[in-house]
């Protein structure tokens, strides 16, 4: 069992990690700013207040923990955009302070920065809209500063293509830096399997010091 805090604990990735994580018995802290919002309960589910953009909250909610897991910015809205960089520095520098006893940082990643089967990146496609866009540099900023930082044991997980509510299946594919595609050339996830993978990633520490992707 691991002891996992859990940034983005409401959200549609974040709800899945935390039904997936306590399904196989681990004690799970839901980091969140309301938590009258959090209406899942479990005996393994401690719900606290806090706030991935301040370090100190991080370190307070972290120490103890084994892995601390940040949902936070997987959503695809524009007001994401503005906490995704600054939510991955705040998280690192809140476990950092933890030194020794620092736990595993694990965070949702983007898209937009795999390569794709004609070896440019999502983000070149023709016709994506500006917020997403934005949204995908965004998160593409935040893994090149996870890439500079060697005292903490983070992993980034990026999703497919398209990720969206669906069937837990339980299995996936993955790969480092190509976005995983089926025979068809599409890249496709359920948010029930993505949590699949975040939290197997926690339990068997495949990923430490990289990005890493899943999909169908």
């Amino acid at each position: 069992m691991a002891k996992i805090a859990l940034f983005g604990a409401n959200g549609t990735i974040g709800s899945r990690v935390l039904r997936e994580a306590l399904d196989r018995g681990h004690q799970v802290t839901a980091v969140v700013r309301d938590p009258k919002k959090l209406t899942e309960t479990h005996e393994n589910l401690t719900v606290v207040t806090g706030d991935v953009l301040d370090p100190k909250s991080v370190e307070a909610v972290a120490a103890g923990q084994d892995v601390v897991v940040s949902a936070v910015g997987g959503g695809d809205g524009p007001g994401h955009v503005a906490t995704i960089e600054p939510a991955a520095k705040s998280l690192v520098a809140g476990v950092r302070a933890l030194g020794e006893k620092a736990p595993r940082l694990i965070t949702v990643g983007g898209a937009g920065s795999l390569r794709t089967p004609d070896g440019k990146q999502v983000w070149d496609a023709e016709g994506l809209p500006e917020f997403l866009l934005q949204i995908m540099h965004a998160h593409g900023d935040a893994l090149d500063y996870y890439r500079t930082v060697t005292d903490v044991r983070w992993t980034n997980l990026s999703p497919a293509g398209l990720i969206e509510p669906g069937e837990r299946t339980g299995t996936y594919r993955t790969a480092l830096e190509d976005l995983v595609v089926d025979g068809s050339g599409k890249s496709r996830i359920s948010a029930e399997d993505y949590a699949v993978a975040l939290v197997d990633e926690i339990e068997e520490a495949n990923h430490i010091g990289e990005r890493f992707t899943v999909g169908d």
